[in-house]
This record gives structure tokens, C-alpha cells and sequence, in this order.
């Protein structure tokens, strides 16, 4: 039976991806996707989410908006990383495919009281804002998760926003805390793990000739590939979410422990942080599945696979 899911997104090429590779995938249901302010504003992501729903051929597939800010402070937005629009690379066609009437924290909370308890996995590739407004709002629902399988968070790899802190959890730190003090089981796919699937050449040529899908990929790899090259000095770009997708397809590509996890708040120069006890030194209970490592080359066999086929049907 196919685990049912809720992508949380804010679009980004890399969560268009992992959108992609969610919907060809049968091991997955999807049972909608919530977007929320992140690498562009809410408006954008909004756009971007079901342009990649329509891309793959599933405008059945619903798509809600959800919050347009941080919990406390304003936004911090990544277009110098994604581009003006979020999926900067190719031009695609605006979405027809409507936005769904409620608000995607509702659609979180009824989905999960709807639902048999414990069948429900929430998969947020952006910032944690969502999520937290849901727990916020509907304590009830927090037993109700199976878990939560995250992009966020480094630990070896520190910080890509700011010295000490990655992206999606600097953006919402407070949101992100909330999330991981809240008991639910968590996986957390870090820099440590994304930074290891990094695209290259022959790959992204190899996407190129897997149909219109495919091709899209490609154009949106040799976008944000220029980011990493220059930063990074890299061959090619981390896909940062999709790693989130293939946990739940392929857990066996990764590797990593259970460990106690905080985020920082409140420091001067490590707000965002993720406090990830590797050595268990704090005495904390774990309370996360805390990725280390990814089989890269299994990982771009499976993303080939998966969305090569989307670009063939």
C-alpha cells in the first residue's frame, strides 16, 4: 500500500524535483501539496507548485496556499540562488490548474483528523511554518503524524545562509523548534547528506534526452548549478529535496543515527542553528533520525528512472 504524504514546498528547482519524483513514484500517495513562503514569496511558490503538478501530468493533485510569512520576523527570501521566479532555467506555461479554497494549515489539520491515525507522513522541503501554525492550532493532531521526513539543518556541513545556519530552518527558526521539540518522530536530511548528491554532467545530458520532463529537469540544473560552481567551487549543484522523497522510496541509500537535535533561536551569530548532538554529549533523548551519507549514484538511477518515465508517458 502506497504511504500517504503531504509535501510541504516552497519552489525552488530542487523542491520542483522532488515534487516530480514524489508523483512518478507509486510507493507515494500524494494527497496534496501545501505551499509556503520560503526561496520566493507565497505568490510564487504558489505558482511554481502547480506548475510542476501540471508539468508532471497531475493537475488532480490539490494544491493549497498556506503561510506567507515567518512566525516572527520577516522573510528571508533566496533569489539570487533560485531566480527571479523560483524556477528560473525554462520558460513554462502559467498554470491552469486551480488553487484550492482553504488555507493549507486547515487542509493539514482536517487531512490529519481525517485520516487513520498514524498513516499520515508530512514531508516539508522548506520552511517549517506550516507545520508549526498546524501543530499550533491543532495540538490533537500532532499523535496523528506517522512522522516527519525534513529537509533542513546541517551539522558537518554547517551553515549555507549564514555561518552556523542552513536555509529552510533560518528562515523559520522558531517554527522549526516547535516542530522538533514536538515528539513527533522525525527524519532529518541535512547538508551533511545533500551535499553529497551533487548533479554533473553526464547526468544532466542523460536528463536532457528523457523526454519533455526530462528536459525541463535539465534546463533547471544548468540554472542553479551556476550558484553552487561559484560558491562552492562544485562540479555541479546538491539536490537538496529530492534526497527527502527518495528516503521515503529507498531508505536503504542512506545512512545515518538517532540523535537529539535543538534549534537555536535566540544566539547573535548562530540563530537557525541545528544543534545536532552527533556524540551525545548533552545527555538529550534523541529525538531524530539524523542523516549522515546518501549512495549518490543510486540515488541520480533512481531520480533517471522515476522521472525519465514522467517524461515518456
Amino acid at each position: 500500500m502506497a504511504q500517504k504524504i503531504i509535501i510541504d514546498t516552497d519552489p525552488g528547482q530542487d523542491d520542483a524535483v522532488a515534487i516530480l519524483l514524489a508523483l512518478a513514484s507509486p510507493e507515494l500517495q500524494v494527497l496534496g501539496v501545501t505551499a509556503v513562503a520560503g526561496n520566493v514569496p507565497l505568490p510564487l511558490t504558489l505558482r511554481n507548485a502547480r506548475v510542476v503538478c501540471e508539468l508532471a501530468g497531475r493537475p488532480d493533485v490539490p494544491v493549497f496556499a498556506g503561510c506567507d510569512a515567518p512566525l516572527e520576523g520577516t522573510l528571508v527570501t533566496a533569489e539570487n540562488v533560485h531566480g527571479a521566479t523560483g524556477l528560473d532555467g525554462v520558460a513554462l506555461p502559467e498554470p491552469t490548474m486551480p488553487v484550492q479554497d482553504r488555507h493549507g494549515v486547515d487542509f493539514i489539520i482536517d487531512t490529519l483528523r481525517a485520516e487513520p491515525p498514524g498513516t499520515v507522513t508530512l514531508v516539508p522541503i522548506g520552511p517549517l511554518t506550516n507545520i508549526a501554525a498546524a501543530f499550533r492550532r491543532a495540538p490533537d493532531i500532532v499523535a496523528r503524524v506517522q512522522r516527519i521526513v525534513l529537509m533542513g539543518g546541517a551539522y558537518f556541513e554547517v551553515g549555507n545562509v549564514t555561518p552556523a545556519a542552513e536555509f529552510n530552518i533560518y528562515v523559520d527558526p522558531v517554527a522549526a523548534a516547535e516542530v522538533f521539540a514536538s515528539g513527533v518522530d522525525l527524519v532529518v536530511v541535512p547538508l551533511d547528506v545533500t551535499h553529497r548528491a551533487l548533479t554533473n554532467r553526464a547526468w544532466v545530458e542523460t536528463m536532457r534526452g528523457q523526454g519533455r520532463v526530462g528536459a525541463v529537469v535539465a534546463s533547471w540544473t544548468d540554472f542553479f548549478e551556476r550558484y553552487d560552481r561559484a560558491k562552492y567551487g562544485h562540479e555541479g549543484a546538491p539536490l537538496h529535496d529530492p534526497c527527502a522523497i527518495a528516503w521515503l522510496i529507498a531508505p536503504d541509500l542512506f545512512s545515518g543515527r538517532r540523535i537529539n537535535v535543538e534549534i537555536e533561536t535566540e544566539g547573535r551569530w548562530t540563530r537557525g542553528m541545528t544543534v545536532a548532538d552527533w556524540w551525545g554529549v548533552s545527555g538529550r533523548a534523541p529525538n531524530a533520525l539524523f542523516l549522515r551519507d546518501v549512495r549518490a549514484e543510486a540515488l541520480f538511477a533512481l531520480l533517471t528512472d522515476r522521472i525519465g518515465a514522467l517524461g515518456r508517458a
